[in-house]
């Protein structure tokens, strides 16, 4: 199988072009117009490029072209149509977000795109096969179900990392992340013989990564470039296919080892839990939007990034505080599979409470409810009541939403 160190030379390959082309292509948008405008859900005050997701792109085929020519990765490439496949799904979501981005698609279209892309992967043989979960056993997809469960993953994927797309690299530092992690976990799998060395998942997620390393340096607050629609569905595209074809293809494994039982009898699960951070704010966004009785494709500022900045944190600190999170939830996943060992509750148990107690604490939190228990001068107001603050986003709308009022 490939080493360790030929996926890190890809997923540089990968960070090192991204990271070139974006100044590029921001240049690019300058000159054709491709720039969002400011408004009252952003932070910027003057439009910014919102089609880095194409130097991203380019990172992506620059990477995925060199790892094709590796001898280390012949047995990805040998024989197996799914490298092709996942190209052309690529191309199809990357250019669905794109045209989004510079001439603004009905959510319908963008809808349509992303179940084209999906279609593609099912073609090329880039599908789950099965998922497994703890005590409830295996699952095997019937051919009828996979290309409804491929492209329902796809699309789940793509809309979670659309919406975490709100604030200056806060999308690029969570899937760099999340993906890393999945990386490892996927490497420690293969090491089991519990996948195959042909299977594409970890090179995929070493693609992600790198993609969003060279990203996130022009990105970060303040930034000089989005990644827009382009960039965050294709992010979701690699995370789709490179959690299906670990988690959904993964061989069942008889531990002696209790702590990494639970990992190692439901892989399909472990995506959900290093995205937890994505996921939970797309789930929460469903239910909140159902609740209301609004369609999906209505935008609200409801998301955590916006709770984060209503509560006082400045644009870096919400940033930063959403990347906590999903460095802890990576680590409580990568420490009984790597180590073999039972689960350490208690050091992730007091890293979630210090978190938590910094969130709600920081005295910026504390300033902040003190500004708005303070009625404006010559105005009384009960003690207690809370004005609500408008929260910022620099979010490009998610895949069901539209900028149309």
């Amino acid at each position: 199988m490939p080493e360790v160190t030929s996926y890190l030379l890809v997923g540089a390959v990968a960070a090192v072009v991204t990271f070139v082309f974006t100044p590029i292509v921001a240049r690019l948008a300058y000159r054709f117009g491709w720039v969002y405008p400011p408004n009252e859900r952003t932070v910027h005050t003057e439009p910014l490029p919102d089609v880095g997701g194409l130097a991203m792109f380019i990172g992506f085929v620059v990477a995925l072209g060199v790892a094709w020519q590796l001898d280390a990765f012949d047995p990805l490439f040998t024989s197996n149509s799914e490298p092709l496949g996942v190209l052309i799904a690529a191309v199809i979501i990357f250019g669905t977000g794109f045209l989004d981005d510079v001439r603004e698609l009905s959510a319908p279209a963008k809808v349509f795109g992303t179940v084209l892309a999906g279609l593609a992967l099912v073609y090329f043989g880039v599908v789950m096969d099965s998922f497994r979960l703890p005590w409830l056993g295996e699952t095997i997809l019937s051919d009828d179900l996979k290309p409804l469960v491929t492209v329902l993953w796809l699309v789940g994927m793509s809309q979670a990392i659309n919406l975490i797309d709100g604030l200056d690299g806060l999308a690029a530092g969570v899937v760099a992340i999340g993906a890393f992690a999945f990386f490892l976990y996927s490497q420690e799998l293969t090491v089991r013989e519990l996948i195959l060395p042909s299977n594409v998942g970890p090179l995929f997620a070493i693609l992600a990564v790198g993609v969003c390393v060279g990203f996130l340096p022009h990105n970060f607050n303040p930034a000089r470039i989005m990644m827009g629609d382009g960039g965050a569905l294709l992010l979701g595209l690699l995370l789709a296919v490179s959690t299906s074809v670990v988690g959904g293809r993964a061989d069942s494994f008889e531990t002696e080892f209790v702590g990494t039982t639970y990992f190692l009898l439901a892989p399909i699960a472990i995506p959900l839990l290093i995205l937890g951070v994505p996921i939970l704010d797309t789930t929460f966004a469903i239910i909140r939007r159902a609740t209301n009785r609004s369609s999906l494709a209505t935008a609200d500022k409801g998301h955590l990034h916006h709770r984060l900045i209503n509560l006082g944190h400045g644009h870096r600190r919400s940033v930063l505080i959403l990347w906590a999170w999903t460095a802890l939830l990576s680590g409580f996943v990568l420490y009984p599979i790597l180590t073999d060992q039972n689960p350490e509750y208690l050091p992730f148990g007091i890293g979630a409470i210090a978190i938590l107690l910094f969130t709600l604490l920081h005295p910026s939190v504390r300033e902040q409810r003190r500004l708005n228990n303070t009625p404006p001068e010559g105005i009384d107001r009960p003690a207690g009541s809370y004005d609500d603050v408008a929260p910022v986003d620099d979010a490009q709308p998610s895949l069901f939403e539209s900028t149309r009022d």
